[in-house]
């Protein structure tokens, strides 16, 4: 890439309570800080999980998306004053999308490093924040999904600084042929064992790969997609 990717916009939340016919928890309501935050090993200063089962953790500490898939999103939801982050995201990040970032890429942001674990996926949350009951499907099935950083070195970080690729070993396993792998393509078990073997991947994704390849059977996703 000619020029840096830039960390556009970051954004944290404490879980709150959405009243409403059905109240849920959740942390995905997050708003948009200026200035340094700290990032820590786990999260950045100011933010938290509602559900610390699926989200959250070491190996995703940070969520990130990409400010390129915004346009799109306006238009196709009709909602054209759609914020950075909308998606539930921590980081907007410009110049970089599933196509561009690989499974343990290690990137350097402000005073932090940081390293891709796996990509992000949608849940129900998604759908319900915005009303739009296949919102989640929708962001799977696009591949626009976002992804997971986990850190590596605590530090400060704040919007407008840039993310600079230390390293890149797996050139070939992009979060999209990972989203192909895990969602699309599920019967492609030599793959889905390629990626499994990753040493950087998640250990809740090589757990689901692994189930795959043992009982041949993909997963059932109606819970996480359900609203």
């Amino acid at each position: 890439m000619a020029t840096d990717p830039t960390l556009e916009s970051i954004q944290v939340g404490k879980p709150r309570t959405i009243s409403g016919a059905k109240p849920w928890v959740t942390g995905f309501l997050k708003d948009a800080v200026e200035g340094p935050v700290w990032l820590d090993t786990e999260n950045l200063d100011g933010d938290g999980q509602a559900d610390m089962d699926h989200h959250g953790g070491p190996h995703k500490a940070v969520c990130v998306y990409s400010a390129s898939h915004y346009p799109e999103w306006r238009t196709r939801l009709n909602l054209p004053e759609l914020p950075w982050g909308s998606f539930g995201e921590n980081f907007t990040v410009g110049e970089l999308t599933e196509q561009d970032v690989c499974i343990g890429d290690v990137w350097s942001v402000g005073g932090a490093v940081v390293e891709v674990s796996q990509p992000r996926q949608p849940c129900w949350k998604l759908a319900r924040r915005w009303d739009i009951k296949d919102l989640a499907l929708q962001v799977q099935n696009t591949g626009r999904t976002g992804w997971y950083f986990r850190v590596l070195t605590q530090g400060v970080v704040s919007s407008g600084m840039p993310l600079v690729l230390v390293n890149r070993c797996w050139e070939r396993w992009t979060v999209a042929e990972a989203n192909r792998v895990m969602h699309i393509d599920k019967r492609d078990l030599d793959a889905a064992a390629q990626l499994a073997a990753i040493p950087q991947l998640s250990p809740s994704w090589k757990a689901t790969l692994r189930k795959r390849m043992d009982h041949d059977e993909p997963p059932d996703e109606s819970k996480r997609l359900g609203n």
